[in-house]
Parts: C-alpha cells; sequence; structure tokens
C-alpha cells in the first residue's frame, strides 16, 4: 500500500494550521478516522490527533504504537509526530494530554464527537486549573480535503483505471437466468482480485422492477429477457474510493427501455460538459436534471446528481440541486475536486436506468477518470 509523502502532508497540516490561526484556535482534536488518515497515513482502527501550530500529538494505544515507530524516517513518515500511549480510556489520555497543554481554545470536530463524550471531556478539563475553552468546528479538516493533491490525483486515477478493468469483466456476469445475489458476489470477486482492498459499499445490482430502487440489495430474482439490470459498485484502492454504474439490458432492449437509458445518458453527459472550475455545483447537478425534464423525467429523478469522493465514497462537494431555504450562495466547484456524475430515472413497477461515471475537476473542464462505454449494451 502506497502513502502520502512526509511533504505533502506537511502541506496538508499547514492549511489545516492556517485555518486554525484565522479561527482563533490553538489546538484541534481530531476524532474522525477519515481525517486521521488524511493527516498521518494512519488506517488502523483507533487513534486521536491532537494538531497544534507546531506539533502533531498521535494517541494511539499498544495496538499500533509500534506501527507508528516503524514509519519514522520513511519518506511517508507523519512529520512532527509525537507518540502518546492510551492506556485503557482515550478520552482520560485525551484529557491528560489537553490538560498538560498552554492552550486556551480547543476546537473539536463537532459531527464526529457525542454529545455524552463532549460533556465529559468539558466536565474533566472543567477540574483543572486553567482549563481550556472547547470550542465546537465544522469541516475544517474536510474543507482542506475537498482539492485533491498530486498523490490522492495519481491514487483515484489509478483506482479509477482498474475499476473500469473490473466494469468491462463485469458485463460477461450478466446472462439468463443469474441471480442478482450471484452476480454481486462475482463483482465482490472481481474487485478483490484487480487490487481493491474491498468494495466501497454494498455492491448493487437491481434488475428489472428492482432497479427502480435506487439503493436495492441483491437478492434471488434471476435475470429474464429483456431486464434491464442496474450495475452498481466501487471499490477502495491504497485508501481511496472509487464508484461507478452501468445499466445493461439482458437480451433485446425495448423501446421504452431505450429511450429512458438515452434520455439519462444525454443527461450524464450534459452534466459532465458542465463541469469546470468556478461553475456551480446546482448548475452542473441542473444541466442533469433539465435534460431529463425535457424529456418528460424530471419526477423519476428524486437524488443528487453526483457526490464527492476520496477516503470516504461519499464526502463534499454535493452536486445537488440548490434548497432555497439553505442554499444562499452559489458554490463553485474547483480544480482538483473528484467526484461522481450519476443521473437516474427510476420508475416504479418497471425497472429504472443509472449512469455513474468519476470526474475530477481540470483548469479546463472535467477529466473522465472512468472508461467504459455508456452506450445500451444488450447482454
Amino acid at each position: 500500500m502506497s502513502h502520502a509523502s512526509t511533504s505533502a502532508l506537511e502541506r496538508r497540516h499547514q492549511r489545516i494550521r492556517e485555518n486554525l490561526t484565522s479561527g482563533g484556535f490553538d489546538a484541534l482534536v481530531v476524532t474522525s478516522l477519515p481525517n486521521v488518515l488524511y493527516l498521518t497515513n494512519f488506517t488502523g482502527s483507533s487513534a486521536i490527533v491532537v494538531l497544534t501550530v507546531d506539533r502533531l500529538a498521535f494517541l494511539t494505544d499498544f495496538r499500533y504504537l509500534t506501527l507508528m515507530e516503524q514509519a519514522r524516517g520513511r519518506d511517508d513518515a507523519c512529520p512532527t509526530l509525537e507518540l502518546v500511549r492510551v492506556e485503557g480510556s482515550y478520552d482520560a489520555a485525551l484529557v491528560e494530554y489537553l490538560g498538560s497543554l498552554a492552550c486556551r481554545r480547543i476546537g473539536f470536530e463537532a459531527v464526529h464527537l457525542s454529545v455524552s463524550r463532549h460533556a465529559w471531556l468539558d466536565r474533566t478539563l472543567r477540574q483543572r486549573d486553567h482549563a481550556p475553552e472547547l470550542v465546537a468546528t465544522e469541516g475544517i479538516v474536510e474543507r482542506a480535503r475537498l482539492t485533491k493533491d498530486e498523490y490522492e490525483i495519481a491514487t483515484l486515477r489509478e483506482a479509477a483505471r482498474r475499476l473500469s478493468n473490473v466494469a468491462r469483466g463485469v458485463f460477461d456476469e450478466v446472462r439468463r437466468g443469474r441471480s442478482e445475489r450471484d452476480v454481486a458476489l462475482a463483482i465482490d470477486a472481481r474487485l478483490h482480485a484487480s487490487g481493491f482492498s474491498k468494495p466501497a459499499f454494498d455492491t448493487i445490482v437491481a434488475s428489472g422492477p428492482n432497479a427502480a430502487l435506487p439503493h436495492a440489495h441483491p437478492g434471488e430474482r434471476t435475470f429474464t429477457e429483456g431486464d434491464l439490470v442496474v450495475l452498481d459498485f466501487g471499490g477502495i484502492y491504497d485508501s481511496y474510493c472509487v464508484d461507478l454504474t452501468r445499466t445493461v439490458a439482458v437480451g433485446k432492449a425495448d423501446q421504452r427501455a431505450r429511450e429512458v437509458h438515452a434520455a439519462v445518458r444525454e443527461a450524464h453527459d450534459r452534466a459532465i460538459a458542465a463541469v469546470s472550475p468556478g461553475r456551480s455545483r446546482f448548475d452542473i447537478d441542473a444541466a442533469a436534471r433539465e435534460t431529463l425534464g425535457t424529456h418528460g423525467l424530471a419526477e423519476a429523478f428524486g437524488h443528487g446528481t453526483g457526490h464527492g469522493l476520496g477516503i470516504e465514497v461519499h464526502e463534499d462537494p454535493r452536486i445537488t440541486r440548490r434548497r432555497p431555504d439553505v442554499d444562499t450562495q452559489d458554490e463553485a466547484v474547483a480544480s482538483g475536486m473528484v467526484f461522481t456524475i450519476e443521473p437516474g430515472a427510476y420508475l416504479a413497477g418497471w425497472g429504472g436506468v443509472r449512469i455513474e461515471d468519476d470526474v475530477l475537476v481540470t483548469a479546463d473542464g472535467a477529466e473522465v477518470l472512468t472508461d467504459v462505454t455508456t452506450e445500451l449494451l444488450e447482454i
């Protein structure tokens, strides 16, 4: 497994520190494991990071101490790393460490810390002399993760290349008489064989009327002549997620299937054509949504046009419709962002179509990372 270089980690730390300083914080407590990974290359299951203006404390237990020690000196080692051994309770160790700092204002990740944990941390810290103030923050690390660095882009390109190869083989798995469940298992096996550590989410194989359910679970239904089959799968490669969907026909597709597929394909293409730095994410969504509307399918498209990709399979930016009561400002996409474009049309009792690719925003527009035909294949 490869990791971001030490210099790349240094640049990430600097971005977070600049945000801390501008927000009046002395330190940030990072409890989200995806954010811990982003800052340190740590892929284990238990750790807390405390980032200050000049150091990075890494709190973990005996299972990972040796691992982090062995990483020192490598070209992907975490810079300014201070290892803090956790004996027993992580929260108790965190309070002890925070109490040793000369900090007045410490941020914590509000989305990733439960009310009960925060209450205990705050109450316990207040029992100390010169107790720091714990202040809720939102998205400090996630905002840095929005635009990918060179290492991340290279990793996502390679992951998308591998996923595209998987997809071409997956088409061979679809044939009359096979069940959704069997094909889903075959897709997962192909993901592992192609170097992915695991699927990025539960693989979706939805046929016939089941394809009208965007997140259908593969069942025992077997494919029959004329079925449309939605194949939605992704993988995690070197800790980064990619995601792809194609819809195929079992045997000859009827006229209605051809029409719906063509409409979704047009929406997909127009949304990708709308991607460029400085373009509102709502405008990109509108390009897909309005296209489907011209085909009488506006009500058949209920989800967003895309979601960000990275350490998590669903992260910012969200390519979705504007909510007038919430989204009062345009939010432009920027060069270096990676997200899906995945319009769909779902008709209850009939079926559905979804076509999804992964795109990178470039200085000139969009680079489509996944490379698989979007034509309606009749298998």
